[in-house]
């Protein structure tokens, strides 16, 4: 019998791999996957990792993380790239120098720069380095509160300061900025800026402790969205819609905070 075939829109993720499967590369193949869509990856980084802490980084050889890259766009070229964890100054220049060379479509970028455990995942010192070496290829720049303030320079603690943020990373580069509302004191809406308009998304929160790996989820659904056609406010407004989801049937697994369930349209009745 013959195969019948089938064709699925490839997606990439650039990022650290979770052990415990909550975040980085385990969550977006996994967010790649509900999205009906064929995910690859390149690993930056192998982080022992789980819902309570995190115990320790190794960062992937450079020349690694080249043949990675190599081997993705020589031959499945993807419709949409997510970028999350980068730990390094190394790497953020093999990074850089792999997307000028690649020039991938519909580029997500999420500036990881901290576990839910506050764990530094991407060193302060390196920030300044982020912003001169990859800021700038975003298509989408994916920060919460505190990564732009980071980023920024300046602390952000209303929705006009918000703005005023995302304004100013399209500034360093960046084509659009959704500046993510989760850690506001007043509300959890979103900007969104694409470079001319401001979109202001309101979010509920949800009563739960199972967040972990929410950050690398709405990159990697937003990334999917892009992919599949749909335009950048429907992309975002879309990948809210599934977080949202995830978060409300989260799972209660681990002694932390325990992750998204990425397939709750499948599992939310288990």
């Amino acid at each position: 019998m013959r195969a019948k075939g089938s064709n699925l829109i490839p997606v990439l993720t650039i990022a650290g791999s979770d052990c415990s499967g909550g975040a980085g590369i385990q969550a977006d193949l996994k967010t790649f996957s509900a999205h009906e869509l064929f995910g690859m990856s390149v690993i930056l980084s192998v982080v022992a990792e789980n819902t309570a802490r995190v115990i320790s980084v190794h960062d992937i050889p450079t020349s690694s993380v080249d043949e990675q890259m190599l081997a993705v766009f020589e031959d499945i070229v993807p419709k949409a790239t997510k970028i999350g964890m980068i730990g390094s100054c190394e790497l953020m220049s093999c990074v850089a120098k792999n997307l000028e060379l690649y020039k991938p479509q519909n580029l997500v970028i999420d500036p990881v720069m901290f576990a839910k455990n506050g764990y530094a995942l991407m060193p302060e010192e390196n920030c300044d380095f982020f912003k001169k070496t990859i800021v700038a290829f975003a298509d989408l720049l994916t920060p919460n509160i505190p990564e732009a303030e980071f980023l920024c320079g300046f602390k952000i603690k209303n929705e006009e300061e918000m703005i005023k943020a995302a304004k100013y990373l399209c500034t360093l580069g960046a084509k659009a900025v959704l500046l993510k509302g989760g850690h506001s004191e007043n509300n959890a809406n979103d900007i969104l800026f694409d470079g001319k308009e401001i979109h202001i998304l309101k979010g509920e929160r949800i009563e739960t402790k199972n967040t972990h790996g929410t950050g690398c989820t709405l990159s990697s659904a937003i990334a999917s969205n892009l992919a599949k056609g749909y335009d950048l406010l429907q992309a975002v407004s879309k990948a809210k819609e599934y977080v949202k989801n995830a978060i409300y049937y989260s799972l209660n697994l681990g002694k932390g905070c325990g992750p998204t369930n990425h397939f709750y349209r499948f599992l939310s009745e288990k």
